[in-house]
């Protein structure tokens, strides 16, 4: 559930967006100024921010200067000035996008989505590699070398969890967590086996063990030197 801080003075408008929002599935906290809103992006980093640019105390350029200063926090601001140089303060002070009151909620949950998945694309690039490996995770492939690798989806998913994460020892309750989603019990062998699946494929043609056990604890993807 992404985190939302809504920052505006007008309780009216902070009230109706944050029903809004919260119906929408986001999780949303109100800051009715500049000095509570910096507090409250550094009590509990927001994914977003709305932020209104007319506010008492520390003005909204301020703010957006300042977490733009400590974070890559996405963030939208409202005002109700429609002139070019106003626009261009706003994005010149950290601002992602502008948009303009009044405005249609509609509007402002398309951004804030365009927004969201803008970040979680930066965060989760489509092209991951590490050593001779590489997956695009857009096209769904995997190369090792120059040799591409068919993998069914369990084992896609559970060397993706690595790629993800290299030179990580990963527990077995981490990988039962992230690929399959529920716990099979401690006599259960499915990441054993899983884990043979894989390095029979990446070492098909001798390649060297990208994928090791780390005995009592879990596994890692690592190079040996």
């Amino acid at each position: 559930m992404a985190h939302l801080l809504i920052v505006e003075d007008e309780l009216e408008i902070a009230g109706y967006l944050r029903r809004g929002l919260v119906l929408e599935g986001f999780s949303v906290e109100i800051a009715a100024d500049g000095a509570a809103a910096i507090a409250a992006a550094r009590d509990r980093a927001p994914d977003l921010v709305v932020l209104d640019v007319m506010l008492p105390g520390i003005d909204g350029l301020e703010v957006a200067r300042r977490l733009r200063a400590a974070s890559d926090v996405p963030i939208i601001m409202l005002t109700a000035r429609d002139s070019v140089p106003d626009r261009v303060a706003g994005l010149e002070a950290g601002a992602d996008d502008y948009l303009i009151k009044p405005f249609a909620f509609e509007e402002l949950l398309a951004r804030i989505r365009v927004q969201l998945r803008r970040r979680q694309r930066e965060e989760n690039p489509a092209m991951l590699r590490y050593g001779p490996l590489t997956m695009d995770t857009a096209a769904h492939e995997t190369v090792i070398g120059e040799r591409r690798v068919e993998l069914t989806a369990k084992e896609y998913e559970l060397l993706e969890l690595f790629m993800r994460h290299p030179q990580q020892v990963l527990t077995r309750e981490v990988i039962y967590d992230r690929v399959w989603g529920y716990d099979f019990g401690g006599e259960s062998n499915i990441i054993e086996v899983y884990i043979r699946y894989l390095r029979q494929k990446l070492e098909a043609r001798n390649e060297p063990r990208l994928i090791h056990t780390v005995r009592g604890v879990g596994y890692i993807l690592r190079e040996d030197a």
